[in-house]
């Protein structure tokens, strides 16, 4: 179990080797929100995603014999991407199973940061079986996009920045609403603030149709999604909240929220236009629960966390179409 000495011990590794993203603001989006709206663009990390927190946490905690053996990953992108940079960096090799549907663009910098791609059909295959038999054939060790208490760790970092940081910006009461697939990093943020920020809450943000998480919560056990696939917020599309997750967002998270796809794409064009960030749909659901939400959230202020950017640019090209 991931705990707030794992989170600020991950943090002491990660030193040097991240990067601190700030807290943004813009009078428009408090505008449109009907409150203050501070983002945290995580966009803005190493790989484009908070992902790289985790992975570099959870590899630089292995013994040095399981690391020299190199590592496998199972993950749509963002954590493919961060598993294979992080090893990189190590100097190690990693093997990365991806869902053939997954954005090219994805695809390609998993393999151009050195990982070894494996593709699967995520509608009729299982990613943690062929994750767990490659592992178990190459002496790999597996690290878990999310139910892993390294990688939580790891993403648990950028909420000790975070609460940091909204104290410096004299918010110490509000909503913290996160891009959440399997819950790694909306509980490693919640293990953060319940310790450096109580009066700050974290809330998951999902896509409608695959609001595992908001359901979950609501009846106080693990809910499933009844698709793998068919949503454009690809990065969070999981089957369900993680076995270790799940029981730290049940007992320190809000209730979840959901947006539709078209409200993922309009907050990627606010994102782009009033702060210059650009945002992939999957780490922009958050924005677009702070902006068409606005009912289903407290207080006067509510903090963003845009957890990536890895997004093709026909996309972002769509999602621009909504400022004409």
């Amino acid at each position: 179990m991931s705990t707030l000495q794992m989170i600020e011990a991950a943090a002491a590794r990660l030193k040097g080797h991240v990067r601190e993203t700030p807290l943004l603001t813009s009078p428009f989006l408090d505008e449109l929100a009907g409150r203050r709206v501070l983002v945290k663009p995580e966009c803005l990390q190493h790989t484009g995603s908070f992902k790289f927190r985790g992975a570099w946490s959870a590899i630089s905690a292995l013994d040095e014999a399981d690391r020299k053996r190199g590592v496998i990953a199972f993950s749509s992108g963002n954590h493919a991407q961060g598993v294979a940079y992080a090893a990189a960096l190590h100097g190690i090799a990693s093997v990365i199973v991806m869902p053939s549907d997954a954005p090219q663009l994805k695809i390609n910098n998993t393999r151009a940061l050195g990982g070894e791609v494996v593709l699967y059909d995520r509608a009729n295959e299982s990613r943690e079986e062929i994750g767990e038999a490659l592992a178990a054939e190459r002496g790999l060790t597996l690290i878990r996009p999310y139910d892993e208490p390294q990688v939580i760790a790891g993403q648990g970092t950028t909420g000790l920045e975070l609460a940091r940081q909204a104290a410096e910006m004299g918010v110490e009461q509000a909503d913290v609403l996160v891009c959440c697939g399997g819950g790694g990093l909306t509980s490693g943020i919640a293990l953060a603030l319940e310790a450096h920020a109580p009066g700050l809450r974290a809330r998951p943000c999902e896509p409608e149709g695959f609001d595992d998480v908001k359901r979950s919560l609501a009846t106080g056990q693990i809910q499933s999604n009844n698709a793998a696939s068919g949503n454009i917020c690809d990065a969070i599309l999981t089957p369900q909240p993680g076995q270790i997750t799940f029981p730290i967002l049940n007992r320190l998270c809000g209730p979840g929220l959901s947006v539709t796809e078209e409200e993922a794409m309009r907050a990627m064009a606010q994102a782009f236009l009033r702060l210059k960030l650009v945002l992939e749909p999957g780490g922009a659901v958050s924005l677009a629960s702070a902006l068409f939400r606005r009912d289903e959230i407290e207080g006067d202020a509510v903090i963003v966390v845009a957890s990536g950017g890895n997004t093709d640019p026909e996309v972002f090209g769509k999602a621009l179409e909504f400022l004409t």
